[in-house]
Order: C-alpha cells, then sequence, then structure tokens
C-alpha cells in the first residue's frame, strides 16, 4: 500500500479539510483510501472514516514505536477488500512536536510529504514557505522529502499561478482547496466536533477535489518498509466477554484496541448516556470521550449503578479521561452543574475553561495491576480540560515519569479491581494484553 502524509506549516492551517478532499479526489480517480492520522488523535479521524467509510489508523513513534508504527499502517492491507492508498494527515505543524512529530512519522515510513500551507493572504511567500521546509530537512540531516504543495484557501487564476509558477522545480504544484464556508468544521474544547456531529458536506469536499491532482498524488506515493514483526501480539482468545462503551460520552477509542480486543474476546457495546444498562461481561472498557457533555443523561443512567455494585464484587474495569472521569464520585461541568457519577473511584472531578494536560505520557506500575506488571512502563497521551480533587486515601497505580497524571505525578486511581486514568494508551503498549489476561472467565 502506497502512501504519502499532509503535513501542515502550522497548527490552523487547514490539514484535515485537505485531508478530506484528498480522499475524496483519489476515491474518484478508482483508488481504495486508506486514512491515518500522525499523532494520538481521535477526533481527526472520526472525519476521515466519515468521508473513506474505514477507520483511520493511528500513527505515533512514542505510543508505538517504529516497528508498531509500520503495523498499523500495514494492518489494513489484510483486509478482503484491501485499500491500495494511503493519506496520513500530520500533526501541528510537519517539524513540531519532540514524542512523535509529523515529520518523525514521514520518517519512519519513508513516506513523502505533501505540504498543506495556508494562501489566503499569499502567493509567492507560500512557495517561499515550502522552499524554507524543504530546505530545513537537508540542513538539519533529516530524511524528509517534501515534495509539493496544496495551497488551502487558494483562489483560481492570478492567485493560483502565482503560487504555481512562484515554486521551485524540486517542490510540486499539486493543487488548492478553494475558500467555502461549507468546508469550516465547528469547534470545541479539546478540538473539532466528531466527524458524525459535523461531516462535512460531500458536495463541498467534491468541489474541492476538483482542483487538486489526483493523479501526481498518486504517482509521488511511496511504499513504506515492512514491520520487523508482522503482528504485535499471538496470545490465544480468553473467551471472555468485555463490554465497551460507546456514543460521544466514550468515542474516544483507537481502532486497533477496539480490533485487539475482538480478536481475543467478545466485545458488546452499550451506550449509558442513551439509557443502556451495563450487559453480562467479564470486564468493561469505559474509552475517553465528552461525558461533560452528556453528565445529566450518565448521572441518570442506570449503567453507572450497575457499574458500581459490579465493581465491588470484582469484575474488572478500565477508564481513560472520560471513562476515569465517570468513574469517579461527581462531575462538575463548566458552567458549575455537579452531576453524581458512579462513584467506584474516590475522586470529584471539574471541568475547566482552559486545558490542564497536553503531552505525551510514560507511567510506571507500583505493583501488577490491570494493564501493567509492577515495574512496567506504558506510554500515552493526555489531552484533557478536567481535575481531580482526590481522596486523601486514595490509592494510585503509576508513578508518571512524564506527563502531569492525576494528582502529584501519580496516575492510575484504582479501587477493587478498576483502574482509571487520565493517560490514553495505544494497545502497541500491551495494555490491553494486560488488561483481557487479568478476566475470570
Amino acid at each position: 500500500m502506497k502512501g504519502f502524509v499532509l503535513g501542515g506549516t502550522a497548527s490552523g492551517v487547514g490539514k484535515t479539510v485537505a485531508t478530506l478532499a484528498t480522499i475524496r479526489a483519489l476515491e474518484r480517480s478508482g483508488e481504495r483510501v486508506q486514512p491515518a492520522k500522525a499523532g494520538p488523535d481521535f477526533i481527526d479521524p472520526s472525519h476521515h472514516e466519515a468521508v473513506a467509510g474505514r477507520p483511520s489508523r493511528t500513527l505515533d513513534c512514542w505510543l508505538q514505536g517504529s516497528s508498531g508504527v509500520r503495523r498499523n499502517y500495514y494492518r489494513p492491507t489484510e483486509a478482503e477488500d484491501p485499500p491500495t492508498i494511503c493519506v496520513v494527515e500530520g500533526v501541528m505543524g510537519l517539524y513540531d512536536g519532540d514524542g512523535s512529530s509529523t515529520a518523525m512519522v514521514a520518517e519512519t515510513l519513508d513516506l513523502p510529504v505533501v505540504l498543506v500551507v495556508d494562501a489566503k493572504a499569499g502567493m509567492e511567500s507560500v512557495a517561499a514557505t515550502s522552499y524554507g521546509f524543504q530546505q530545513y530537512a537537508e540542513q538539519a540531516g533529516r530524511k524528509i522529502d517534501v515534495v509539493g504543495v496544496i495551497a488551502q484557501r487558494a483562489h483560481g487564476g492570478r492567485h493560483e499561478a502565482g503560487i504555481r509558477d512562484a515554486l521551485p522545480e524540486s517542490i510540486e504544484y499539486l493543487g488548492r482547496i478553494p475558500p467555502d464556508d461549507d468546508l469550516e468544521i465547528p469547534d470545541r474544547h479539546l478540538g473539532l466536533e466528531l466527524g458524525e456531529e459535523a461531516a462535512l458536506p460531500v458536495e463541498a469536499l467534491d468541489a474541492a477535489a476538483e482542483h487538486l491532482r489526483a493523479d501526481r498524488l498518486r504517482d509521488i506515493a511511496h511504499t513504506p518498509p515492512r514491520p520487523d514483526t508482522e503482528t504485535a501480539s499471538t496470545d490465544d482468545a480468553t473467551g471472555a466477554t468485555v463490554a465497551v462503551a460507546r456514543g460521544t460520552a466514550f468515542a474516544f477509542a483507537y481502532p486497533g484496541t477496539l480490533e485487539q480486543l475482538r480478536e481475543r474476546a467478545d466485545v458488546v457495546t452499550f451506550s449509558p448516556a442513551a439509557g443502556d444498562d451495563l450487559p453480562p461481561c467479564d470486564g468493561v472498557y469505559l474509552p475517553g470521550g465528552y461525558p461533560e457533555l452528556r453528565a445529566e443523561s450518565l448521572a441518570a443512567s442506570p449503567a453507572l449503578s450497575t457499574l458500581a455494585e459490579r465493581a465491588a464484587e470484582g469484575l474488572p474495569i478500565l477508564g481513560e479521561c472520560g471513562g476515569l472521569m465517570t468513574l469517579c464520585e461527581s462531575l462538575t461541568t463548566a458552567d458549575g452543574e455537579r452531576h453524581e457519577m458512579a462513584g467506584i473511584l474516590p475522586a470529584d472531578v471539574t471541568m475547566h475553561d482552559r486545558y490542564q494536560a497536553l503531552d505525551h505520557v510514560e507511567l510506571e506500575a507500583r505493583d501488577d495491576t490491570l494493564t501493567a506488571s509492577g515495574g512496567g512502563r506504558l506510554r500515552g497521551h493526555e489531552f484533557h480540560y478536567s481535575s481531580a480533587d482526590v481522596a486523601g486515601d486514595a490509592r494510585f497505580a503509576f508513578d508518571v515519569r512524564r506527563g502531569d497524571g492525576i494528582d502529584d505525578e501519580q496516575d492510575g486511581l484504582t479501587e477493587y479491581r478498576t483502574l482509571g486514568t487520565y493517560a490514553h494508551v495505544h494497545p502497541e503498549s500491551g495494555a490491553f494484553d494486560s488488561f483481557l489476561d487479568t478476566l475470570d472467565t
């Protein structure tokens, strides 16, 4: 599966819209497109899936390591109807991020970079910026090949010609995304609204796709090296049933996580905010999401009472970020409304107007826990607008070696066989294999 990376000059230049229009352009030319996202993002991939009809792959060197990034790139090729080309949307600016930048992902996969440049107020300056990004890689000794440009928010005629004609021969003009109010995705805290909430009109994306050179995008794509090992886990099926919460309150689950759970267990989904009770199961996974947007519905859900009862009986329950918040005593919204939550973990959570943590993280397990053995380390990511007021007798499973955690460089609130973290981890960490191995069937 050939591919290329769409990298931005900075955050906010329109990489997601450019990615969606590129997907449509390639699909209309007969390609089966696999979307992917550099970095630990859940929101942009939801828009990818809404357009491509395939779950977007997570590619993050910190979370997965080089072999893990390659495994996750190639995993869709095992499908019955494998994709033919991969479009990787970058994170922030091309070179930004010490844990896993877009440039690091491009280097790991040996994929060419198409630079997305905001051209709404520039012509020759777009060319100068693009050339600077290309030359920076060479001067820094980085194996990054900036091969082309997509001009975001560029008009046709003189504007387009001015950009195209100013580009050096080493950087190809690959098209433009015209200004269009229908191509604006609403945002809120944590980023854009989810794809299922605010999917862009197909007609607007198709209109933008007409200005992209799908033939040349297809031609510049490269095939990455294969991973050192083909599979991350060879463990057998457990025969267990895992209940996974879904809906807006629990929308942040990596496709790889759900795939791994399904490979080793029966997975049943439920939506607590929609009034679903907890189904019969041997373990529960509560992903992150927006519980603060559904706090009133969650507080009234029978699932939270059942979770509390089953937790006291020893049912293994894993909650990440929004899942952690749901497992705590209460959740107070940014408007000051307090809602009772499951009451399993001894903390009260409060939402804020500004983010409280944003970083790649590394956790070290104090003792054996649901997701790691004592002394083991997990790499993950945290991004949240809430804070937790933790009881004095609370117990933590992890010391934070990088990042903020829940409280005083500690993460992993634990009670009974319930574990709640602010950190999101990828299955490449081994955390979900460990979780599955703890289940009683």
